[in-house]
């Protein structure tokens, strides 16, 4: 029931997500920042002053999700962070700054020199920050929730952010001054899904994940199961243009089955794209990889990791992880359109995050990880399976969730596991070998529930694996919890080299009342010598949390 509960909480709010969607938002004209409603003061008092909101994109870029190359790693080196494995023993809190009407922060940044540009996602806003004080240089309105993490490329001499919206819509903002440059649908034809995994920049091309797969409408008895289904899109850089499109499955037809209360099921639907591509430029690849099957008939393409040719979108090989993986929250309460037959799993084991290339003795790997708790590292060429480790029997909301790191010698992978969700539960960090898939050092996370962190933290006993995505920093590994604290190891030992508990009330910079809850999905940052950890995240019915925090090294 534990399971069951959380599920059903959690399909509540993405009905009430699906239900402003269907109404249409009427939006706000985005690009719009000096134009704020009575209720937007905050946005007044987390200004610069007037004569401090120049931004220079001259300087150093620190920091991208995605790196210039199209890769994924989740690594800097010490030159490119500002910071070594000895810095980040030795971290205090530099700054924080609070988002009103907001419960959770998921976005990876951009950090060039001394300002930070962040997508307060709840919000709807992308703030420039400056990088030692917390206040605001230019503030981006969207007009509706934002998903993504942002890429950044200079493009026709201008520094240009790119993200995506709850719609489906791409945003383009000149970073220098956050007005808008276009905004376009990164949606497929005939198919309507979030857009949830950072769009990449490559070239003349922004390559989009889209996530749509019914997963959240299949769990309403009255809804004809499933219709939507995971896409690719190129967008031209320039104009939003869309230059071609790849889909995970054929568009969903009745196929003649019905639920156990009459409603007509459709299918195939599902196998959505969560995570970031991956550009292979070498090889003129593009690797994405997918969730579950929402309806039958399954198909090859969920649970997978797929590589698609990067001029046409066209499909080169499929790695399915996974066969018969069909789940929707109708599943949650064994609802009508969770139709079980005899080969389904139904154990919604998604790939979460993006597949990295890893270069190795004299070869390359292509390694992801995946929420049944597995590490696969597969050859790029023709997707053949490498080596393989698992860890636990993985859950709904992890093993592996939002995806690794690597730093070229070994694969970080975090596992989530939340007790009570059946299985073996390892939450904790777990490092493997990449030429070898070898074991090397693992930290099995114990629940802290102590200093009456119990009556801050919902579920304390239950509530602590990683599922935030990692990220190594020179000689260090950098991960969360979902109880809010914060751990740094170092990358070869497994030494702890710094903790700190961010479930807790913060005075910020702006002045909005600030706390810190779970910390999940892409909130681990860092570059231009400090750390920044997006605390919050009420989805799940996690710990939701409002705060951007800022770290540096203490003198």
């Amino acid at each position: 029931m534990f399971f069951y509960s959380r599920l059903q909480a959690s399909f509540r709010s993405y009905l009430s997500l699906a239900a402003l969607l269907s109404t249409g938002l009427t939006a706000a004209q985005p690009g719009l920042a000096q134009q704020q409603t009575p209720g937007d003061d905050w946005i007044a008092a987390t200004m610069c002053p007037a004569d401090n909101r120049s931004v220079d994109l001259e300087q150093t870029l620190s920091f991208t999700y995605t790196e210039a190359d199209g890769n994924n790693p989740r690594h800097l080196d010490a030159a490119q962070a500002g910071l070594t494995t000895a810095d980040l023993s030795k971290l205090e809190l530099a700054w924080a700054v609070a988002f009103p009407e907001t419960s959770g922060l998921r976005a990876a940044p951009v950090i060039i020199g001394s300002t930070i540009f962040y997508s307060a996602t709840d919000s709807g806003r992308v703030f420039a920050f400056d990088i030692n004080t917390g206040c605001a240089k230019w503030v981006y309105e969207s007009g509706t929730r934002l998903r993504s993490s942002m890429a950044y490329e200079v493009i026709d001499d201008v520094g240009t952010l790119v993200f995506s919206d709850q719609r489906g819509m791409i945003h383009t903002t000149n970073a220098e001054n956050g007005e808008s440059i276009w905004v376009a649908s990164g949606q497929a034809s005939g198919n309507q899904g979030m857009l949830t995994g950072t769009p990449v920049i490559y070239e003349d091309k922004i390559i989009v994940p889209v996530s749509g797969s019914g997963v959240i409408t299949g769990g309403n008895p009255n809804y004809e199961c499933c219709e939507n289904h995971g896409a690719v899109t190129a967008l031209d850089v320039r104009t939003g243009e869309k230059l071609w499109e790849y889909h995970t499955m054929p568009a969903a037809d009745y196929t003649g089955m019905e639920s156990s209360t009459g409603v007509k099921q459709r299918g195939p639907s599902g196998a959505p794209i969560w995570s970031t591509p991956t550009v292979d430029a070498e090889r003129g690849q593009v690797y994405v990889t997918t969730g579950e099957n929402t309806s039958h008939p399954t198909t090859n393409t969920s649970d997978a990791i797929i590589a698609l040719d990067l001029e046409t979108g066209e499909e080169i090989w499929v790695f399915q992880a996974l066969a018969n993986d069909m789940w929707n929250f109708g599943c949650t309460a064994a609802g009508p359109n969770c139709i079980i037959l005899d080969d389904t799993n139904a154990v919604d084991f998604d790939f979460g995050g993006p597949a990295i290339l890893v270069e190795t003795g004299d070869r390359e790997l292509l390694i992801a990880g995946q929420k049944s708790g597995d590490l696969w590292a597969l050859d790029p060429v023709t997707g053949a399976l490498v080596w393989n480790q698992r860890v636990g029997e993985g859950t709904a909301l992890g093993g592996n969730h939002w995806g690794i790191a690597t730093n070229s010698e070994r694969a970080f992978m975090t596992i989530n596991d939340p007790d009570g969700m059946g299985g073996v539960s390892r939450p904790g960090l777990y490092t493997y070998f990449v030429g070898t898939g070898e074991p090397s050092w693992f930290f099995e996370v114990q629940s802290d529930c102590g200093d009456h962190r119990s009556d801050r933290i919902r579920r304390c006993e239950g509530l602590y694996g990683f599922s935030a995505t990692p990220l190594s920093v020179d000689g260090a590994i950098i991960t969360a919890g979902l109880d809010g604290r914060l751990f740094i190891f170092n990358s070869d030992s497994g030494e702890l080299l710094f903790e700190y508990d961010t479930a807790m009330d913060f005075e910020t910079v702006n002045g909005v009342e600030g706390y810190g809850g779970s910390i999940e999905s892409h909130s681990i940052a860092a570059g231009s010598g400090m750390v920044f950890v997006g605390s919050g995240y009420g989805q799940f019915s996690q710990v939701p949390g409002n705060v951007l925090l800022a770290f540096k090294p203490s003198e």
